[in-house]
């Protein structure tokens, strides 16, 4: 089937005692044992399962060419499984523009637990400089947020598989509609779904996706169950609601951000466009490759530093300045202000998520706001 085929149909079941052609929303927590204190329907207690969440993330897996997903309550959660999930002493190596909550989480939460290196990921000589007898796991995070780098995921797979290392790709930006890290060998594919999977700004969520059921996903399991940081089942039926428009909204979102980046980058006033859309992208010839589109996120840097960056972003009219992405409306934010005094990221860089608005309308906002 294909991808809108697949939003549709695969996290969707008919009820069978009222014909509801919308599968239902089960709230209940707790399910009745049959006489002989078995379950008949599969379900127990809603921590372990729920029918809502089984939808969520059967559409999931097969949205992203996986064999199963585990749905948490957010992506730092999903995120946090991960790393749960390794030994003692184990190695990471990251990106050293790796999302700051994830970073932070590293760098906070497990320091002392495991040993990690954030660093250019994209620099062979660097990756293979950094690779330890302890390394176990890669994450990587393409297009990465807010630079907008991209890493060639089988350049990456290879080096890794070839000392036995896993692979984990944060594929928040891109989603399935835009890259299928699977398919380029990646081990599992994170997603923080509060984004483009939500898609409405209104719900908070997490998904892992596996490449093959081995003991590795059956810890991550466990680690979902046992630490229960779920979704609820009203956020699992929102989400498969959601999920039903995605490849569709990702279509708007992608048409959208194209369009203000290619006005951006020969404005007088902007420094850089960072879009992997864009020709002059370092790595475009890598996201040609292995991208099915470009995605919805940029960043671009303006003339003037600091301060113009912010007169820009206080002089907008429809681009909301706040966290997050992904959403239905167009988004804007100052992340060298939100990543805290460690940050990598310029401090004349405004970060946009591309909301569905008409694209006129939205040229015309940026058009007063750079003057």
């Amino acid at each position: 089937m294909k991808i809108e085929t697949i939003a549709i149909h695969a996290g969707n079941h008919t009820d069978k005692s009222t014909g509801a052609v919308v599968q239902p929303l089960v709230q209940s927590t707790t399910f009745e044992r049959n006489k002989d204190g078995g379950f008949t329907s599969g379900y127990s207690y809603s921590r372990a399962a729920n029918p809502n969440r089984t939808a969520l993330e059967t559409v999931l897996a097969k949205l992203e060419q996986g064999v199963d997903a585990a749905a948490f309550s957010s992506g730092n959660a999903a995120g946090m499984a991960v790393f749960q999930s390794l030994q003692p002493g184990t190695h990471i190596i990251a990106p050293d523009d790796m999302y700051h909550g994830l970073r932070n989480q590293l760098k906070t939460l497990f320091a002392g637990i495991l040993e990690f290196d954030f660093i250019d990921i994209n620099n062979q000589e660097v990756l293979n400089a950094h690779i330890k007898p302890n390394t176990g796991l890669m994450w990587i995070e393409t297009p990465s947020n807010p630079l907008l780098k991209v890493t060639d995921i089988k350049k990456v797979v290879g080096i890794a598989h070839a000392k036995g290392i896993k692979v984990v790709c944060d594929n928040t930006f891109a989603t399935p509609v835009c890259q299928l890290p699977i398919l380029l060998g990646a081990d599992m594919v994170m997603h923080s779904s509060t984004k483009y999977f939500g898609g409405h700004s209104d719900l908070t969520g997490g998904v892992l996706i596996t490449a093959e059921d081995n003991d590795w996903w059956r810890k991550i399991h466990t680690i979902q169950e046992m630490g229960g940081a779920i979704p609820s089942p009203f956020d699992c039926y929102m989400l498969v609601r959601s999920l039903k428009t995605l490849p569709y909204r990702m279509r708007g979102h992608i048409n959208n951000a194209q369009l203000l980046t290619e006005f951006l980058s020969v404005h007088p006033k902007v420094e850089q466009v960072l879009y992997p859309g864009l020709p002059l992208h370092p790595q475009y010839e890598i996201a040609k490759d292995q991208m099915l589109a470009f995605g919805g996120m940029f960043s671009f840097c303006l003339k003037g530093g600091e301060a113009e960056a912010k007169r820009v972003i206080n002089a907008l009219k429809l681009f909301t300045r706040a966290t997050s992405l992904g959403g239905v409306e167009s988004l804007i934010e100052h992340r060298a202000s939100v990543e805290g005094p460690d940050t990598k990221t310029p401090f004349n860089l405004l970060r946009v998520s591309a909301g569905l608005e008409h694209i006129d309308d939205l040229i015309d906002d940026l058009q007063q706001a750079l003057g």
